[in-house]
């Protein structure tokens, strides 16, 4: 559910007599707004360009001081494209059965979680396995090899090698950049739900480079591990941060080291979610000709499982 600005001021005075309630709750927000901004791969001065929420308002949520408003907290979850509530789960009730299920899967290893979806999708879901073993989604960071590995797999497989950005640019008619300028996260959930809906429409197999912060919006990476074979390339924080300057990228060299705490904060914060994955594979220490073929095993392999 994602809440516009224009939603009721009854929401203020449903949750006012919440938000406040001991410096435990306020710091489990912190978290979760710490940690969706993480999973976006968001710097603190975006979520304040996007949300009108200033730097310093956003470090005192972050770190569970004050008593934030819950006119500003909604003002932070419409910049994250996520809904209040998930904010203050605590204090809202859900559906039974779901808070069952939920409880259920908190105590699961990712691994664990990744099996529980598997046997879901096999006994609810309507796609055909040799369908979903023909689309191949590479998730994981930027630096990680998605399009140099993307395409000599598929080259490998004699299937289409699709850019998931390269769509969205051409959907929009706009530079990654100035969607999130003119639109902000939530702007570009949507170009990227409806490009992805259309790689799935026109093409029955194909390797697909996903944006690093896919996994970042549940519905759309949910759409994603159930209709592709899913693989996680990862690589330790100092390579990825070499192959981005690598290629042409030198923003990080701005301040190094705040660029790599950053980068370390958006894999620990992801790490759960890639590993949803079907197959995880690291990069880090391979040449190109046997990071391919090691990685098409391993695709192959789990095929068979």
């Amino acid at each position: 559910m994602h809440i516009s600005p224009d939603a009721p001021d009854a929401l203020d005075s449903a949750l006012a007599n919440v938000v406040g309630t001991g410096d435990d709750f306020l710091e489990r927000i912190g978290a979760r707004v710490r940690r969706a901004r993480a999973q976006r791969g968001m710097t603190r001065k975006r979520l304040a360009k996007q949300s009108g929420v200033s730097e310093r308002h956003l470090a005192e949520l972050e770190a569970g001081r004050g008593n934030v408003s819950i006119r500003l907290l909604r003002h932070v979850a419409i910049a994250l494209d996520v809904a209040v509530a998930s904010l203050v789960a605590d204090a809202c009730e859900a559906d039974v059965g779901l808070q069952l299920v939920e409880a259920f899967l908190r105590r699961l290893s990712p691994q664990q979680i990744v099996g529980a979806h598997h046997v879901l999708e096999r006994h609810f879901g309507t796609l055909d396995r040799d369908d979903r073993d023909a689309r191949i989604a590479l998730v994981g960071l930027r630096g990680a090899g998605k399009s140099t590995l993307g395409k000599r797999l598929a080259e490998r497989r004699g299937v289409p090698f699709i850019e998931l950005d390269e769509r969205i640019q051409a959907r929009s008619g706009l530079s990654l950049e100035s969607i999130f300028d003119l639109y902000g996260q939530a702007g570009f959930r949507r170009f990227e739900r409806q490009a992805l809906d259309e790689v799935f429409e026109t093409e029955r197999a194909f390797v697909l480079a996903t944006s690093g912060s896919i996994v970042a919006d549940p519905q759309t990476y949910g759409l994603v591990l159930a209709r592709c074979r899913t693989v996680w390339l990862r690589a330790a924080p100092a390579e990825h941060m070499a192959r981005v300057i690598a290629q042409g990228d030198m923003r990080p060299m701005a301040d190094n080291r705040e660029a790599m705490a950053d980068l370390e904060a958006i894999l620990t914060h992801r790490a759960d979610l890639y590993a949803r994955a079907d197959v995880v594979f690291d990069t880090s220490g391979h040449d190109v000709d046997d990071a391919v073929g090691a990685l098409e095993g391993a695709i192959d392999d789990r095929q068979k499982a």
